[in-house]
């Protein structure tokens, strides 16, 4: 028998790809989102079809009185806690909302699950916790003290609590640090998908800085990967990098999009921004050690499924 399962923000892209995976493999699958406008909720609405057997409840993780209901009622196995609101530069202009959302709506789930200390909690952190670091790759062990926007800053908050209520009550907890996620289904305001979006219509891309920047660019397939082995293996109190441990400048990303969309990109050179950071790279030694995690997408690849899939989309508008 399969496992009982919550997904928070389970209508987005990574969250719908989750269920989307956990239901193919026979677990029950229920869904949590508050279909915000932080982008079209016609596109999470969208998502929901790559999950027709999962039950949706549209509510909001800081309602504590549903996610304490929700709880009681569900019997859940296991949570992988997805909804946040996500992005460094928004989170500069809104701290306040992204603390709210966060660290509180984080908490809300933590507090549910004190008198349920056998559910298994999956966090997805992110690699902005590890600040502007010149030491790459970047290790779970590493020292990060000095995140530089208030989105990291959260995220980090959220592994800490994670931490306490592990420590407090024995809930077995897996903080996983997502890598720069792409693939079908990303949000339109990301990266790759703004990028090959601009290069079809002939429109400039937002380029940053010098285009010296690296990213751990991660497909949405290794993604899912990891965190299913991260949801069958939760047990004590473990944070996991899962990225592609591979990086890729921002000019050779551009150059593959042109490739990949048959266009050369028109750049809108613009200058470095607040909160960003000169280099992601992840360590995946202990998810490789500890849950079999093996990303093997490159950046060409990914990126030329993705255009296949954004071309796809258009075709059928």
């Amino acid at each position: 028998m399969g496992l009982n399962v919550l997904i928070t923000g389970g209508a987005g892209f990574i969250g719908s790809h989750v269920g989307e995976n956990l239901l193919a493999r026979g677990d029950r699958v229920t869904v949590l989102d508050n279909f915000n406008e932080y982008y079209d909720p016609a596109i999470k609405r969208a998502n929901l079809r790559a999950l027709p057997n999962a039950t949706v409840v549209t509510g909001d993780i800081r309602d504590r009185s549903l996610v304490t209901r929700l709880l009681d009622e569900g019997r859940f196995d296991a949570i992988i806690h997805l909804a946040a609101m996500a992005g460094v530069r928004p989170s500069i202009l809104d701290p306040l909302h992204y603390e709210d959302v966060n660290v509180r709506g984080t908490l809300h789930f933590l507090e549910a699950l004190k008198t349920r200390p056998k559910t298994r909690f999956v966090f997805a952190s992110s690699s902005s916790v590890y600040g502007d670091r010149a030491e790459v790759p970047f290790r779970e062990v590493d020292d990060i003290h000095h995140p530089v926007s208030p989105y990291a800053a959260t995220k980090r908050a959220g592994e800490l609590h994670c931490s306490t209520y592990n420590h407090l009550y024995g809930i077995p907890t897996s903080c996983l640090r997502f890598f720069t996620v792409y693939g079908p289904r990303q949000r339109p305001e990301m990266a790759i998908h703004k990028f090959v979006k601009a290069t079809l219509e002939g429109k400039p891309i937002p380029f940053y800085g010098d285009g010296s920047t690296r990213r751990d660019y991660t497909y949405i397939d290794d993604i899912v990967d990891g965190v299913v082995r991260a949801l069958d293996r939760c047990e004590g109190y473990e944070i996991y990098n899962l990225g592609e441990s591979a990086t890729t400048s921002l000019q050779e990303l551009v150059g593959i999009i042109g490739e990949a969309c048959g266009k050369t990109p028109i750049l809108d050179r613009q200058p470095m921004q607040p909160g960003d950071v000169l280099v992601t790279y992840a360590d995946v030694s202990k998810a490789r050690a500890k849950l079999g995690y093996h990303p093997h997408t490159s950046v060409r690849d990914g990126v030329e499924r993705f255009v296949r899939w954004f071309t796809g989309t258009l075709t059928h508008r």
